[in-house]
């Protein structure tokens, strides 16, 4: 098989996503160091794949009131001799069928697979592997085993220096003291997963804003600004919601110590930046942590304390299973690091 020299990468989706597909790109240029790896996102998600130490070239996907724009997306794309449709519609399996690229990587379970030409058999639902192993394991299709390189990780993501500064200068001038532990709060999740209870979150934040020497942030989108303001439980307390956007929301994960968060984008940037990392998740399957959790060692996975079987998200919400989860062993967990952290 001759090595592809142009690669494109396909993830259209959401922020969590996109982070659990940039090691894709580590792991080519490991086994291709001559090929150019580019990135076809949305433009929301786009600061993920900009300033990526293993990614040549992002693109945006072109669309107008929703729909792709497909002569201006061919023109893009046509340049490539392989990609992998990582988040698979028809409309992008189309558009890349069109483009005529020469090796086109994607599931082989869909009606449309036919657009396809290298297949990819796995049921990525009953989550047997990690949703990153999942997507390292697509680069079989032009040679690449991804079990060879499951220890050396790297997600290549970096924040942006000028960035950077920006937020540390708007950190002291909102009297948040950055030479403090600086502890992320991301309390909501955008409905893709059984979140911890509100009641449980504020009980978490009220006894971690006890802890002598540590600064506490709550980060959220412009929509979460009042879920966000109503865990503003002391002084110590900052409610960041609507604040930043993505690129602003990587450096301010970069400048802390520990994220805390349910399933949801921000708690995969923390782990790329090797952030030490909470995350609570139900033990319902499609949205479980062995799929969907933080992919690193520097974590801590909270799940219910009840038996089930089968359980879905109704019956999770239903039964408020999350409310099981332990805070106070939480806690106890987040001031250990700490602890560690100041040695």
């Amino acid at each position: 098989m001759n090595t592809p020299e142009k690669i494109l990468i396909i993830r259209t989706d959401r922020i969590g996503d996109v982070t659990l597909t940039l090691p894709m790109a580590h792991a080519i240029k490991k086994f291709y160091p001559g090929a150019q790896v580019a990135f076809l996102v949305r433009e929301y998600t786009r600061p993920l794949a900009e300033n990526n130490k293993y990614i040549d070239e992002t693109l945006v996907l072109k669309e107008k009131n929703g729909k792709i724009l497909y002569g201006e997306n061919i023109e893009l794309l046509k340049k490539f001799d392989a990609c992998f449709l990582v988040h698979p519609t028809f409309e992008l399996a189309l558009l890349v069928y069109l483009s005529g690229i020469k090796i086109r990587a994607g599931t082989g379970y869909r009606w449309y697979s036919f657009l396809f030409n290298r297949k990819i058999y796995e049921h990525r639902k009953y989550a047997e592997k990690h949703e990153l192993e999942f997507n390292l394991s697509m680069l079989n299709a032009i040679g690449i085993n991804y079990e060879t390189i499951a220890d050396n990780i790297d997600f290549g993501l970096r924040p942006d220096a000028e960035t950077s500064e920006e937020v540390k200068t708007f950190l002291k001038n909102n009297d948040v003291d950055t030479e403090s532990k600086l502890i992320i709060i991301h309390p909501g999740s955008g409905g893709s997963s059984v979140d911890l209870p509100f009641d449980n979150m504020k009980r978490l934040v009220t006894k971690l804003s006890q802890i002598d020497g540590a600064e506490i942030l709550i980060t959220g989108s412009k929509s979460e600004t009042e879920l966000c303001a109503r865990l503003i439980v002391s002084e110590k307390t900052k409610n960041l919601a609507g604040v930043f956007n993505l690129k602003e929301l990587i450096a301010l994960i970069s400048l802390s110590d520990i994220l805390i968060a349910n399933s949801t984008g921000p708690i995969h940037i923390a782990a790329a930046l090797n952030k030490f990392v909470v995350g609570f998740y139900p033990k319902v399957v499609s949205c479980s942590a062995e799929r969907w959790g933080p992919y690193t060692d520097n974590k801590a996975v909270f799940k219910p304390e009840t038996e089930c079987n089968n359980c879905t998200i109704k019956k999770c919400m239903i039964t408020n299973c999350m409310s099981a989860i332990d805070i106070d062993k939480v806690v106890d967990t987040i001031a250990n690091q700490l602890s560690v952290s100041n040695d």
